[in-house]
């Protein structure tokens, strides 16, 4: 049996900040691909709430590496907005984290998927900010997502569900800020469809 390998790198919204471990999208994504008849191990996590594009960078230079992994995927960038800093500074460090996972998969690129980062604009916890701002920056942050992804030739996935979160509170978790179980199957259907088509290639 072909045993497959999943490394998930990010920040609360990876590791699944106020749902339980197993309904994190990694683990949904692995489930989802268990049913497909793909055996994964679990998913290898390295995400920490709070972290921005370099915090993880600093995790990833201390971290010990499985020799090679099947797929990885990338969501980060979300801290580097909400502590303002600077957009050139997150392209660069997300593109030194973007060679590394290419990288780890035996540069392979098209193994490799780099994730939206969602607008926490629409949120509860967003009521007393401004919302403008956040959601007219994180387009600029998501747009630099889109040019890398395409420079790279990686998946890009966008995980903008503002509809869903306004008509329905369901998709945000109990702190107001985090997607819920529901929203995490949402993401984890669209990675799990790209590792798919991607491990039968």
């Amino acid at each position: 049996m072909n045993v497959l390998t999943y490394l998930a790198l990010g920040d609360s919204y990876t590791i699944g900040e106020a749902v339980p471990l197993q309904n994190n999208f990694p683990n949904q994504t692995v489930q989802l691909l268990r049913n497909k008849g793909l055996f994964f191990n679990a998913p290898e996590i390295i995400a920490k709430t709070g972290w921005t594009s370099g915090e993880l960078i600093e995790a990833i230079n201390k971290w010990s590496f499985l020799p090679r992994y099947d797929f990885v995927s990338l969501l980060i960038g979300v801290n580097n907005q909400y502590r303002g800093l600077s957009i050139n500074e997150f392209r660069k460090e997300l593109e030194q984290l973007i060679e590394k996972a290419i990288g780890i998969t035996g540069n392979q690129p098209g193994r490799v998927a780099l994730l939206s980062i969602p607008d926490y604009s629409i949120t509860l916890f967003a009521e007393k900010l401004d919302k403008n701002k956040i959601a007219s920056e994180l387009a600029q942050y998501n747009m630099v997502n889109k040019e890398l992804a395409f420079q790279y030739k990686l998946h890009y996935i966008d995980l903008q569900s503002t509809d869903k979160v306004e008509s329905d509170r369901e998709f945000i978790a109990p702190d107001g800020l985090h997607p819920s179980e529901k929203l995490y199957s949402i993401w984890a259907k669209k990675l799990a469809e790209v590792i798919f088509l991607s491990a039968k290639r």
